[in-house]
C-alpha cells in the first residue's frame, strides 16, 4: 500500500488513503479564514469539472456528513409538498433512500429488481407510465454497493425524462471513477456522492451536483433545518462560508484528493487502476475455491461480493479477524438473500495490496 503503514482497507469506504491527503489535515485553519474558503471554492469547482457539470447551468453543494446526509438533503428538499417520490431499488440503498421518503411523509412507491439483476430502464418507464400521479423527483442507485451493480443510469435517466420527472443520481461509490456526464444527462437534476468513496479523501462530507433550475425551486421546500440543501447553497453563494460549523480538516484533505485525482489522470484513469485491482482479487479468490456473488457480466471494478465457502463451521467473523490480523481488512456482506462476503478495489489500493490479500487468504486454507 503506497505511503502508508496502515493496513490496506478491501472495503466500501472509509478507504485507504494516500500519505498526502492525511498529511493535508495537519493544519488548523479558522472556517471563515480566507484561505480556507478558498479551497471550499475550488473543491466545488474541481467536484463540477469531475461530474461534467457546466458551472454556469450547475452548482456544487457541499453538505456536512456521511453520503446518506446529502441523499436525505436532496430527497427533503427537492421534493415539494404533496409531491411524490419513485426509487428504483436493487438493494439496501436504494431501500435506504425509499425510507427517508417515507420517513419525511413523502407518499413514496418503489420499483423492484432483484438484487442480483440490474434496474432495467424498461421497468422505470412503465412504472412512471402507470403511475396514478406522476412522481416529483426519480431516485436511483449508480453503483449498489451490496453487491458492485451498476445501474445504467444514463438510460433510467433519459426514460424519466421522457415522461418529464427529474432525476437524483446516489453515485456514491461510483462519482471519480465511474462514467457521471451531468452534461449528457437532461433527466438528470442532482447527483449525490461523498468525499471518502472514490474520489479518495476521508469521512465527514457529502456533496450535491445540483442543476440550478431545479435548485432555484427549492426555497422554501425544506422539511429540516440542517438538511435545507437551499438554505446550504444560498449560504455558500453569498459569501463562501458554511451555515453551520464545517469539517475544515475533511475539506482540506478532500482538496488534495482531488489533485491526485486529477493527476492520475481523472476517472478512466482511476477506473483502470480499481479494475486491475479487482481483477487480481476476483482471479485469485476463484483460484482458491470462492465463487463470486454476480457473474462476470455484472461484476464492476468497485466492490466484488464472494458466497461463503461450501465447508463446516465457516465463520466470516473468524475469516476476517484472521485476515486483519494478517494486515488485510474487508467487510461482511449486505445481501438480504445470500451469505456473503465484501471485498472492495477501491481506494488508494495498487496491484500489490490485491496479490497480498489473496496470498493471505490462501495461507487460512
Amino acid at each position: 500500500m503506497e505511503g502508508s503503514s496502515d493496513r490496506p482497507l478491501f472495503t466500501p469506504g472509509p478507504l485507504t488513503t494516500s500519505r498526502t491527503v492525511k498529511q493535508a489535515m495537519l493544519r488548523d485553519l479558522g472556517s471563515r479564514d480566507a484561505e480556507f474558503l478558498g479551497v471550499v471554492a475550488r473543491v466545488r469547482a474541481a467536484l463540477l469539472e469531475v461530474g461534467g457539470a457546466p458551472a454556469g447551468e450547475w452548482a456544487c453543494v457541499p453538505m456536512q456528513g456521511s453520503g446518506t446526509f446529502g441523499i436525505e438533503s436532496v430527497l427533503s428538499t427537492a421534493v415539494p409538498r404533496g409531491g411524490g417520490l419513485m426509487v428504483a431499488v436493487n438493494g439496501a440503498y436504494g431501500r435506504r433512500m425509499a425510507g427517508i421518503g417515507k420517513r419525511h411523509g413523502i407518499a413514496t412507491s418503489v420499483v423492484e429488481a432483484p438484487e442480483t439483476q440490474r434496474i432495467e430502464a424498461e421497468a422505470v418507464d412503465r412504472a412512471l407510465a402507470s403511475a396514478p400521479e406522476k412522481p416529483a423527483l426519480l431516485a436511483v442507485v449508480h453503483c449498489e454497493t451490496t453487491t458492485g451493480l451498476v445501474n445504467p443510469i444514463e438510460a433510467i435517466a433519459a426514460a424519466a425524462h421522457r415522461h418529464g420527472v427529474p432525476c437524483m443520481i446516489d453515485s456514491m461509490s461510483g462519482f471519480g471513477a465511474l462514467p457521471v456526464d451531468c452534461a449528457s444527462m437532461p433527466g438528470v437534476s442532482w447527483v449525490v456522492s461523498s468525499s471518502n468513496k472514490c474520489v479518495e479523501g476521508v469521512p465527514g462530507l457529502s456533496f450535491v451536483l445540483a442543476r440550478r433550475r431545479d435548485l432555484e425551486a427549492c426555497e422554501g421546500r425544506a422539511r429540516t433545518l440542517s438538511l435545507d440543501l437551499w438554505e446550504q447553497w444560498r449560504g455558500l453563494e453569498s459569501d463562501g462560508q458554511f451555515r453551520f460549523t464545517p469539517p475544515t480538516h475533511v475539506i482540506l484533505a478532500l482538496g488534495r484528493a482531488l489533485e491526485e485525482l486529477r493527476e492520475e489522470g481523472g476517472p478512466p484513469a482511476r477506473l483502470a487502476r480499481y479494475a486491475r485491482v479487482q481483477k487480481i482479487v476476483v482471479e485469485g479468490l476463484r483460484g482458491l475455491g470462492y465463487r463470486t456473488l454476480l457473474p462476470d457480466e455484472l461484476l464492476s471494478p468497485i466492490i466484488t461480493s464472494f458466497l461463503y465457502p461450501d465447508r463446516p463451521g465457516f465463520s466470516f467473523n473468524a475469516f476476517a479477524g484472521r485476515l486483519a490480523d494478517m494486515g488485510y481488512v474487508i467487510y461482511p456482506g449486505k445481501v438480504s438473500n445470500a451469505p456473503c462476503f465484501r471485498v472492495g478495489s477501491i481506494g488508494r489500493l495498487r496491484e500489490s495490496d490485491a496479490a497480498g490479500l489473496v496470498r493471505a487468504v490462501k495461507t487460512l486454507g
